[in-house]
């Protein structure tokens, strides 16, 4: 399993008490079977999580009743962080596949963060590479092709993917419907069908059995306009531990 504690590892070098404390947030584990919600919009609570395994999604229900998938979400994910400022939950949380999480009392967070600066410092960005990612979803939905939009989910998807695990090369297990890639762009379940079909024409994936491979990356970027958000990000200064 990767943890939030590896996730901020990857990103941040830190010190044995760092770690300690990070692993110590994660200590209450809590299994979530497939199709279950974890929480849902508007509920009260205080707590939030990490996830350790699996996948899951947060959305919106709009007035309409459908639906607007704001994030998939892998281990090594913060999720549910607007506790930190409302007390009610802005989106539902949803199991894609069997998951573990950690639940962690927003008091615990501000423990950790008042006693380990460096660490609240990663932590806030990170929650800017998630900010940064919504506001390229949304300027997609808005402003590119049903394509673009489709092919943008297939490379987020693998780059996370690729972050959990360092060997998922230009292959990878999707993992999604095409209802709910339909449901983060804007599309319909028949309009994602179409646009994965054209992308195959163009020799840029292939589809078997559940799996997507990139054929030819470069081209698929370009035809996203996409921008892995987490390879730029730089928090090289921050301070260096005095017993560093």
């Amino acid at each position: 399993m990767r943890s939030f504690a590896d996730q901020i590892g990857d990103i941040l070098d830190v010190t044995p008490d760092e770690r300690r404390a990070l692993e110590r947030l994660l200590e209450r584990e809590r299994i979530v079977r497939r199709g279950t919600t974890l929480v849902r919009e508007n509920d009260r609570s205080t707590e939030l999580f990490a996830l350790k395994s699996g996948m899951m999604m947060a959305y919106v229900l709009l007035d309409d009743g459908s639906r607007q998938v704001l994030r998939f979400l892998f281990p090594g994910n913060m999720i549910g962080m607007a506790v930190v400022a409302y007390g009610k939950a802005p989106q539902t949380l949803v199991a894609l596949a069997d998951s573990v999480v950690a639940s962690i009392d927003r008091t615990q967070l501000a423990d950790l963060m008042y006693r380990h600066p460096r660490v609240a410092l990663a932590i806030a960005g990170l929650e800017q590479v998630e900010r940064s990612a919504l506001t390229d979803r949304l300027a997609g939905v808005g402003r590119t092709s049903a394509r673009a939009r489709v092919a943008a989910v297939l490379l987020d998807i693998r780059d996370r993917m690729r972050r959990c695990d360092p060997s998922i090369g230009a292959a990878f297990s999707l993992g999604l419907t095409q209802e709910e890639i339909g449901d983060a762009t804007g599309l319909t379940a028949v309009h994602v069908n179409r646009m994965l079909r054209q992308l195959e024409d163009q020799a840029l994936i292939a589809r078997n059995a559940g799996r997507v491979t990139i054929l030819d990356e470069p081209a698929l970027v370009r035809a996203a306009n996409y921008v892995d958000r987490m390879a730029g990000l730089d928090l090289s200064w921050l301070p260096v531990p005095p017993n560093r």
